[in-house]
């Protein structure tokens, strides 16, 4: 057992920020994350001084003056699949098509990509991983614990199909290989073929076992069935106003309820249209300049605009397009371009797991939830805090004022 002590506890929760909290948890195995309701690494209990008893065994960590907050998820990150920031050696676009649903983000991630290293120590301690932007239909995504080191143990859940429009792939395919997408049209056409696609590939195995015949199953199709029966979220990368339009209008065709647009650089331009669709967006990165016509409209602006419309907002680094560790930065930028502090910490936390069906693991500081916390010097997305302590499924992580806590230092980093 352990407890945190006397700090100003934000449980993200209807229960809210407790001043001198109280947060008792349990230290899980050597391995992430939790696995069955005895394997440990859960929160006990939260609260108030004279509301939660802290066991007399329990190592206490006393965070007098500070601001405890559950660990930071990202919706959208490529960590653990770019090898710090080199695509040439990263393991996220299989470019060999424009469809590619048959790949799935798990098989590539890499544990110790340095990228997570810089995420746990900045109190990132969960990322939905996925592929890249170079492929309309890119593959099965997963969210991810950042510390770990075994790629199967670190997963919570496969979270999505990736899917993105715009000016990726078309220069990809278009302008690279000479084939179709090489416009905006292309794009749509390539994914409502996909998903037609799919869809008579669940009629004809539907009819094969009504039938009892043989049937030839395909790999990508399959996990393109999971879109189309619902089973399975669309996270679609689009930027420009008229591509998120394009992604309703498809999403409306076909019947898909479960999506995500990610990125939505120009979401705040038909945030009416998210709030219509009850569409939550993945919000970033905005520390860019216009490297493509389609980020003209770039603004921190965004995601308060989107959240003062209704729609539910997680802000995103894209890391390595911005570096893991940032993503409070990005926080505090949104702040101070408008987006509430009191809803601030929750598009970090509550909103991107709810977003990512993994709400009951992470996001939260509440019983029963894994103890993924973070101890900062200052509220969260003020640009002089710094996370001080970092624990993982109740492991301690990281200590700033330790260089021996993570038990991997010595393991081929």
């Amino acid at each position: 057992m352990q407890a945190i002590v006397n700090g100003t506890v934000h449980t993200v929760t209807e229960r809210g920020t407790v001043e001198r909290g109280t947060v008792v948890f349990e230290a899980g195995g050597a391995s992430s994350p939790r696995r069955g309701d005895d394997a440990g690494g859960e929160i006990i209990a939260v609260g108030p001084a004279d509301e939660v008893e802290v066991p007399d065994d329990a190592e206490v960590f006393d965070a007098e003056g500070s601001h405890v907050t559950p660990g930071l998820v990202e919706a959208h990150s490529h960590a653990g699949m770019a090898e710090w920031g080199e695509p040439e050696d990263g393991d996220f676009n299989e470019v060999s098509d424009p469809v590619t649903p048959h790949v799935n983000a798990l098989d590539g991630f890499h544990p110790r990509d340095e990228e997570l290293r810089k995420a746990f120590r900045g109190g990132v301690t969960t990322v939905s991983a996925r592929m890249g932007s170079a492929n309309v239909v890119g593959g099965i995504i997963c969210s991810m614990k950042t510390y770990g080191t075994v790629a199967d143990e670190m997963l919570i859940r496969e979270d999505g199909m990736k899917a993105a429009f715009g000016e990726n792939p078309k220069r990809f395919h278009g302008d690279e290989k000479d084939r179709q997408p090489s416009t905006r049209p292309g794009v749509a056409a390539t994914l409502r073929q996909a998903l037609m696609d799919a869809e008579d590939y669940v009629e004809r195995r539907e009819h094969a076992r009504e039938e009892g015949d043989p049937f030839e199953r395909d790999l990508g199709m399959e996990n393109l069935a999971r879109v189309v029966e619902g089973d399975l979220p669309l996270r679609v990368h689009a930027h420009r106003a008229d591509d998120i339009a394009t992604v309703f209008r498809i999403a409306d065709e076909f019947g898909i309820e479960d999506l995500s647009i990610e990125h939505a650089t120009e979401g705040h331009v038909v945030a009416e249209e998210f709030v219509e669709r009850d569409v939550p967006a993945v919000v970033g990165p905005s520390i860019s300049s216009a490297s493509k016509y389609e980020l003209r409209n770039i603004t921190f602006e965004t995601p308060g605009i989107l959240h003062e419309a209704g729609v539910k907002v997680a802000i995103q680094t894209d890391a390595p397009v911005l570096p893991q560790e940032h993503l409070d930065v990005c926080v505090g930028l949104a702040v101070r371009e408008g987006l509430p502090e009191e809803v601030a910490l929750r598009t970090v936390t509550r909103n991107p797991a709810e977003i990512l069906g993994i709400e009951d693991r992470v996001g939260t500081l509440e019983p029963g939830t894994d103890a993924d916390l973070v101890v900062w010097d200052g509220p969260m997305f003020e640009l002089a805090s710094d996370a001080r302590q970092v624990f993982v499924e109740g492991q301690r992580v990281y200590d700033s004022d330790r260089d021996d806590v993570d038990p991997r230092e010595d393991y081929a980093w």
